[in-house]
């Protein structure tokens, strides 16, 4: 959408500010962190953002680019972590993984069906419309199903992949607290289930607005 690049500027300072207080104000970060962090986001973002064009065209073009997505992000969520002790870290990292391997595999399977579910590049960037009662409760409508959707995802997976793992692993399962602790049962979980997630996001939510017309 086109807006005023003053009111995106304080957007992203707000959010940005916001999210480096909050994990100082939990405790899970210190100053020195965040910082780093920070300077750490720019230089990835300083390296990659030229490349996003031909990452993207990646993903969605290449044949065998959900294999290597999920190989990658799983690689990097097993091999980041060697810790003997359990970590909310180690949970979280699996999650954002998960999540964008989801993403990428459901913008491919888009790409592969021909569901052209973004407006065309040459239609971009889109003028924002008037607020009307109609557009604001379609607007709601497709957030409620959106994330009821997504939570019954993410329900059904955590269900089926918690005992899955335990079986696997042979590790008992009557503390399903104590269970996910263990980095055999905690990845499996995390990774699978978000990943689900995401690929509900990008593919089965999208599909679902388009046949009951609330694209």
């Amino acid at each position: 959408y086109q807006y005023p690049l003053m009111f995106g500027l304080i957007l992203a300072f707000c959010w940005c500010s916001l999210v480096c207080c909050s994990r100082i104000y939990m405790g899970m970060h210190s100053i020195l962190d965040v910082i780093a962090g920070f300077l750490y986001a720019i230089l990835i973002l300083v390296v990659f953002h030229p490349l996003v064009d031909q990452i993207d065209n990646f993903n969605l073009t290449y044949k065998y680019a959900p294999l290597i997505i999920i190989s990658l992000h799983l690689a990097l969520g097993i091999f980041s972590f060697t810790l003997d002790t359990w970590s909310t870290s180690r949970g979280d990292t699996a999650q954002i993984l998960g999540c964008g391997a989801g993403v990428a595999c459901g913008s491919h399977v888009n790409y592969i069906m021909g569901l052209n579910l973004d407006p065309a590049p040459e239609m971009l960037p889109l003028s924002l419309s008037s607020l009307t009662v109609t557009v604001f409760g379609k607007a709601i409508l497709r957030l409620l199903i959106g994330v009821i959707v997504l939570l019954l995802t993410k329900v059904a997976m955590k269900k089926a992949t918690i005992p899955l793992a335990c079986k696997i692993f042979r590790i008992p399962h009557d503390d399903i607290r104590k269970a996910r602790q263990r980095m055999e049962v905690e990845l499996p979980y995390r990774y699978i289930t978000y990943g689900m997630v995401g690929f509900s996001l990008m593919f089965i939510v999208p599909c679902l607005f388009h046949f009951i017309g609330l694209s």
